[in-house]
C-alpha cells in the first residue's frame, strides 16, 4: 500500500442526528464501543478522525450503506471521559471528504476517503453574492428567536465564500437531510446559491405565517367587539321597551 493510500485512512466516527461542517467546533457525546475505540486510536496518532452522519440515527451497528456519502475530516481538540463511560469530545471540522469505503480494525471502524474541499477565490461577483446571502441570513436570524443575534457579528467578518456558506448552514434550523445536502455541495459558489434558495424559502414562509397571524388577530378583535356590542345592546334594548311602555295609555 502506497503512502498516498495510507493518508486516506482515518478512524471513522458515525454520527447520529448531527452534521459537522469544516471550520466548525462542535461538542459530541460518544458512547458506542467502536466509536470510543476510534477516538482512542485517533488520540494515539495525529488526533484526526473522519465524521460521517448516519442515514438512520436508530441504527446501532452502521454498515457502509447506512452512512451518507460525504463527511468531514476533523481534529480532536479535547476529550473527557465521563463517569458513565461516555466520552465528551470537542472536534473541529477541517475539510470535506467523500467516503469511499469502510473496514474494521481492532474493534474500531476505519474509513477510506478522498478530500473534496474547494478553495474558491473571491471576485466582485462572488463578493456581491456573499453580501446578499449575509443580508438574507440577518433577516432569518431576526425572525428566529432561537438563534442569538450575536451570530451575525461573528459571521460578518468571514471573507471566504466556502467558510461563510458552512458557517451559515451550521446556524440555520435545518433537519439532518438538509444539512447533509449542504455538506455534499463541494463547489463554494453553488453552496452559497443553494443557501440563498433555502433562506428565501424561509423568508416566504415567515411572510405567510405573519399574514396568517395578522388575519387571526383581526378576526379575534372583530369577535371581541361583537361580544361587547351584544352585551351592551341588551340593557339598551330594555330601556327602549320601558320608554315605549310609558307612552301607552
Amino acid at each position: 500500500m502506497s503512502e498516498s493510500e495510507l493518508d486516506t485512512l482515518l478512524p471513522l466516527l458515525p454520527l447520529r442526528d448531527v452534521v459537522v461542517y469544516p471550520h466548525m467546533v462542535v461538542p459530541l457525546f460518544v458512547g458506542r464501543d467502536k466509536s470510543v475505540k476510534a477516538l482512542e486510536q485517533a488520540m494515539s496518532q495525529d488526533k484526526q478522525v473522519l465524521l460521517v452522519a448516519q442515514k438512520d440515527a436508530a441504527t446501532d451497528e452502521p454498515k457502509f450503506k447506512d452512512l451518507f456519502e460525504f463527511g468531514t475530516v476533523a481534529s480532536v481538540l479535547q476529550l473527557l471521559k465521563l463517569p458513565d463511560g461516555t466520552i465528551k469530545v470537542l472536534v473541529e471540522g477541517r475539510s470535506r471528504a467523500r467516503l469511499k469505503g469502510m473496514s474494521e480494525a481492532e474493534d474500531y471502524l476505519v474509513g477510506s476517503f478522498e478530500d473534496c474541499e474547494a478553495n474558491t477565490e473571491s471576485n466582485n461577483e462572488i463578493d456581491a453574492l456573499m453580501r446578499s446571502i449575509l443580508n438574507r441570513f440577518e433577516n432569518y436570524v431576526k425572525s428566529h428567536k432561537k438563534i442569538p443575534e450575536e451570530v451575525i457579528g461573528s459571521i460578518a467578518g468571514i471573507d471566504e465564500p466556502g467558510r461563510l456558506a458552512d458557517t451559515i448552514a451550521a446556524q440555520m434550523l435545518l433537519d439532518i437531510k438538509q444539512k447533509q445536502e449542504v455538506l455534499e455541495i463541494t463547489d463554494d459558489v453553488e453552496r452559497l446559491e443553494h443557501l440563498g434558495i433555502l433562506l428565501e424559502a424561509e423568508a416566504d414562509l415567515h411572510r405567510v405565517e405573519k399574514k396568517i397571524r395578522g388575519r387571526v388577530k383581526k378576526q379575534k378583535t372583530i369577535s371581541e367587539k361583537k361580544k361587547e356590542s351584544k352585551h351592551c345592546g341588551a340593557p339598551a334594548a330594555a330601556a327602549c321597551v320601558e320608554r315605549e311602555n310609558r307612552r301607552c295609555p
